[in-house]
């Protein structure tokens, strides 16, 4: 039995060591024991030699650790190196960081894509538009457009934000606030003044290092607090004053305040501030009192035709009272009935602007304006033409109609668009045809009698079917004639082409990522002006009762301890 001094990894002396029984392979996991690690991550080092387990003796046997040149009171060097399973872990998370990086990228390159897209009044690539709304679904603008371009870019991470969160996918969502709140320091602050959303933002930044449990976030969270804290007074007016007017008595906020004044006592908990602590969590549980919801009314609610999720926001967001819980309800429901309504008619607008193309900008031609026109007895197509060309300028386009040439020469320029679509739609179906097997000459004779694609396709699959008299027994089209050119006009013109394919031009955007537009999209139409107050604050309760304990303990004993 002997003595090994150890040192490197772990350090210590391993006794009663039986050098003519030990081999390597137990040494390394004897250390591997105490230094709380694998064996296989062990490297062992003895007289400036590596200590191989593998090293056979005469015999084809392991040699021990006498044959190996050891001796009692050896010093013997343990050196830590990567285990295949640990190289192969580390790989993996290098992998999953790496492509963590490029979805965060791609969703910051798609927000400020979206944003340029919708809020400059370009025509959408998509049949919808993101817009700027209040919380009572009225649209709203912002400044400049490059406040207006800052605002959505933060709201749509906001919004991305808050999925993540309630996922529990803490890590991500911080660098997503990041960028939120990024985009709103683009936007004039007098613009944010009376808005909640970026006060609400340096909560959900806060929450984020809380649920993490990061102590060296201390000091960033009690400077956001104070941002946040002032944010939320200036917008919901004092004594909250503003936002009861706003919601017409009732209580959206409380689940929020509630948050803000737990992180509040969190914070000066760890900074030593007992009393403040004590009160900031003692306020918070008041509220989380009031925020309890009884059975029984959530039992009522429910009876009327309500889920148990929008029953209890409802009823927490009216102060537990049930009839005013029932009226919210109703009123919520004819909301997202109205908006659904308005989003369906908002489409079939947007479908209608894409038939007219884009002007010289490349802006959506003016519906509101292209009504007034044709309130006054303009041809529609005409109109929406004579505004494209003039940027929606109503004067300017008046002008070209009124004029008898630039108004012959606009109605030239819609009957050659007209035929061009039809010669492309054309052509597009005789392409298919032809892909099918048949010959493109009788094909392209077929379609030039007019009839539909159904049709050509009975003509060329009759048994021995004679295209020319087949073709006499249908009703042929009306040819149009050849296209004049256009004539002059006063106006900024377009090539014909434009307008002549809008929703395919507009898909053929460089570098479009349509997944994660899409995704930003979804996360957009489920959220609703409500979602930041409505919060679940099971996890509030346990942090509340756990921190007004220590509080209590620290107190007693006369001393603050930092805790992680």
């Amino acid at each position: 039995m002997v003595k090994l001094k150890i040192a490197g990894l772990w350090v210590g002396v391993i006794e009663d060591v039986e050098l003519e029984n030990w081999t390597i392979p137990m040494l390394k996991e004897e250390i591997a024991n105490r230094s709380n690690c694998t064996s296989d991550s062990i490297k062992l080092i003895c007289g400036g030699k590596v200590l191989k387990e593998d090293t056979l003796d005469d015999e084809g046997k392991v040699q021990n650790l006498i044959q190996l040149g050891i001796k009692n009171n050896s010093k013997i060097l343990a050196n830590r190196v990567t285990s295949p399973q640990e190289g192969n872990s580390i790989k993996q998370h290098m992998i999953a960081e790496e492509e963590r990086s490029n979805r965060l990228t791609r969703l910051k390159t798609a927000v400020s894509a979206l944003a340029e897209r919708h809020a400059d009044g370009s025509l959408p690539i998509e049949d919808f538009n993101i817009e700027v709304e209040d919380q009572n679904g009225q649209k709203v603008r912002l400044g400049s457009e490059t406040d207006q371009r800052a605002v959505m870019m933060g709201l749509m991470l906001l919004a991305k934000a808050k999925r993540l969160i309630r996922q529990g996918d803490y890590k991500d969502s911080l660098e997503v606030l990041s960028m939120g709140e990024e985009a709103f320091s683009l936007c004039d602050p007098k613009v944010l003044e009376l808005v909640d959303n970026v006060p609400i933002l340096q909560i959900d930044i806060v929450w984020c290092y809380f649920m993490i449990r990061d102590i060296r976030w201390l000091s960033d969270a009690g400077k956001r607090l104070e941002i946040a804290r002032a944010g939320i007074e200036r917008a919901h007016g004092k004594d909250l004053l503003r936002l009861r007017l706003l919601q017409g008595g009732r209580y959206p906020e409380l689940a929020l305040h509630l948050r803000l004044e737990l992180l509040e006592g969190v914070v000066a908990y760890h900074n030593g501030q007992l009393e403040k602590s004590r009160k900031a969590l003692a306020s918070a549980k008041a509220k989380f009192v009031k925020l309890q919801v009884s059975d029984e009314a959530l039992s009522f609610v429910m009876s009327m035709g309500f889920g148990e999720r929008e029953a209890k926001r409802a009823l927490r967001m009216n102060n537990q009272d049930v009839s005013s819980a029932i009226d919210f309800l109703a009123e919520e429901r004819t909301k997202k009935r109205q908006q659904e309504e308005e989003d369906i008619r908002r489409r079939d607008e947007i479908k209608e602007q894409k038939r007219y193309g884009m002007t010289p900008s490349k802006k959506a031609v003016d519906i509101e304006r292209l009504n007034e026109l044709v309130s006054i007895g303009f041809d529609k197509e005409l109109a929406a033409e004579a505004l494209r060309r003039n940027e929606n300028d109503t004067q300017k386009a008046l002008d070209d109609l009124t004029n008898p040439e630039t108004s012959s020469a606009i109605q030239v320029h819609i009957e050659s668009r007209k035929r061009k679509r039809q010669k492309q739609a054309r052509d597009s179906e005789i392409e298919k045809v032809v892909g099918m097997g048949f010959e493109r000459s009788k094909v392209v004779a077929a379609f030039q009698t007019g009839v539909p694609l159904e049709t050509v396709l009975q003509i060329l699959t009759a048994p021995e079917a004679d295209l020319a008299s087949a073709a006499d027994n249908m009703q042929p089209a009306v040819n149009s004639p050849t296209a004049p050119q256009d004539g002059a006009s006063s106006s900024a013109t377009l090539p014909d082409d434009v307008g002549a394919d809008i929703p395919d031009l507009m898909n053929d955007v460089e570098g479009r990522d349509v997944e994660m537009e899409d995704e930003l999209s979804k996360d957009i139409a489920n959220a609703d002006a409500l979602d930041d107050y409505d919060i679940e604050v099971t996890i509030e309760g346990e942090a509340i009762t756990e921190y007004l304990t220590l509080v209590g303990s620290a107190s007693s004993c006369g001393k603050m301890v930092l805790s992680k």
